[in-house]
């Protein structure tokens, strides 16, 4: 049951602070939503080798350069519509920490019917988006011809994906890290065993790759809401209350998608602005973003797990609990950046020789890898920021904040520091990293002191 006995409801409200010692937030707390995500997080990569092993041995080199092309155009459509997973996982938390079981199961239908709305929209606008990317891309024919059965097949699987964005927030929100990491687990199996069967037993080239894809995520789809189901007992029976305005729901998520796509423009930027000084310097920039990549697997585990507690504490309107949420969140944070970036420290050079067996490229790549051991440090408070400013669905003030990093700091800071090469364009965008996490700082300070944050 979503609501806890009036008993308990009594002592939330009468206790110290509002909290009693048994409901206090705990290391636990933190771990049970953590620990989960980030194995959902390590397994995500496992698909896409697999991808690429199921075509990589065919005769030719277009089926995989295809996929290549085809998951490039699908990566970027489906992160900048990942508002879904932030948006919901506010709404949920915030509902769950109120004992509020009409409007957790209204945050769970409502994103589930936006998500079918958005991907109804991009089957309808399959063919010019199609068209669009292939242009943007360039690929030789023959490459383009795979990548174009590769989003013919994939684009049907946009309502799954869509919809288990909606219910892996939603079970975040609830503190629930478990179901999201066996819906994910069951995608990357399935997926994995149909790229061979498909491409291997069945003949078929990238169009089998994007098939895996879909059928895996309509069975992940299948799993997610039998679950969600079990947890409200019925999904879709009729409400006691009323549906809020779909109108108010997309006001409130809509900064996110503005966010997400400067967050995703600020990396490219990166890749693009190092391109200029060669394809030496291009490739170790991409090596080393790999190191990047692997420090948001760890840190974004517990981004949701503050993502959580921060939101079941605005919910509760307990500013006690909302502190210690915050405080456990940043202190399991930063040791796993301290770590993070001890591990590239001493083990970083071992990393970049796994990574490539060029000597020119590792020397390049040796040269740049400083940069990757600061970002850890520097950076984690922009990933602990986003899971406290997720969970208070401070949507707005993450979009303000990353417009103030990219357009205030980062491009600023890469045009004066040019003289510099590819160690300006490093140094400008760990800037970048730096002033997120300064800014959402700054932002929530003035939100906690003033009491604004608990009525947001």
């Amino acid at each position: 049951m979503d609501r806890p006995p009036a008993a308990m409801r009594r002592r939330r409200l009468d206790g110290p602070a509002g909290v009693t010692h048994a409901e206090r937030f705990s290391n636990r707390d933190v771990l049970d939503v953590a620990v989960p995500m980030i194995l959902a997080n390590v397994s995500v990569p496992l698909v896409g080798l697999a991808d690429s092993a199921a075509v990589g041995h065919l005769d030719d080199p277009y089926s995989l350069a295809g996929v290549a092309v085809g998951a490039t155009v699908f990566n970027v459509l489906f992160t900048a519509l990942n508002f879904l997973r932030m948006g919901t996982t506010g709404l949920a938390a915030q509902a769950h920490g109120a004992s509020d079981a009409v409007a957790g199961r209204n945050a769970l239908v409502q994103g589930l019917v936006v998500a079918l709305a958005l991907a109804g929209s991009l089957l309808l606008l399959a063919g010019p988006l199609e068209t669009l990317a292939l242009v943007l891309i360039a690929p030789e024919p023959a490459v383009a011809a795979e990548a174009s059965r590769y989003i013919d097949t994939r684009i049907w699987g946009a309502p799954a994906t869509l919809s288990l964005f909606v219910l892996t927030g939603w079970f975040i929100g609830r503190g629930d890290a478990r179901s999201p990491l066996a819906i994910v687990l069951t995608v990357n199996v399935v997926n994995i065993v149909l790229d061979f069967l498909l491409v291997w037993g069945a003949g078929m080239s990238a169009d089998g790759v994007a098939l895996a894809t879909v059928v895996a995520e309509y069975l992940g789809l299948a799993l997610g809401l039998l679950l969600a189901g079990r947890a409200v007992g019925g999904l879709f029976r009729s409400s006691p209350g009323p549906m809020p305005s779909y109108r108010a729901y997309l006001s409130l998520n809509l900064p996110l998608l503005v966010r997400t796509t400067a967050l995703m423009l600020s990396f490219a930027f990166l890749t693009a602005m190092g391109a200029r000084f060669g394809s030496a310097v291009l490739a170790a920039n991409a090596i080393l973003l790999n190191f990047l990549y692997f420090t948001s697997y760890a840190l974004d585990g517990f981004a949701n797990a503050a993502e959580s507690l921060v939101g079941r504490a605005v919910g509760a309107r307990d500013l006690a609990q909302l502190r210690r949420a915050i405080r456990l969140s940043a202190g399991w944070t930063l040791a796993v950046a301290l770590v993070l970036s001890v591990a590239f420290a001493l083990a970083g050079w071992l990393a970049i020789e796994l990574l490539t067996s060029q000597q020119a490229l590792r020397e390049l790549a040796h040269r740049y890898l400083p940069w990757l051991v600061v970002a850890p440090l520097v950076g984690c408070w922009a990933y602990l920021y986003d899971g406290v400013f997720v969970g208070a669905t401070l949507n707005r003030q993450m979009r303000d904040t990353m417009l103030f990093a990219a357009c205030v700091v980062y491009l600023p800071a890469w045009w004066l520091l040019r003289p510099f090469g590819n160690h300006g364009l490093w140094l400008a965008f760990t800037l970048f990293l730096a002033a997120r996490g300064a800014a959402q700082w700054w932002v929530l300070r003035g939100l906690v002191r003033s009491g604004r944050l608990l009525r947001v």
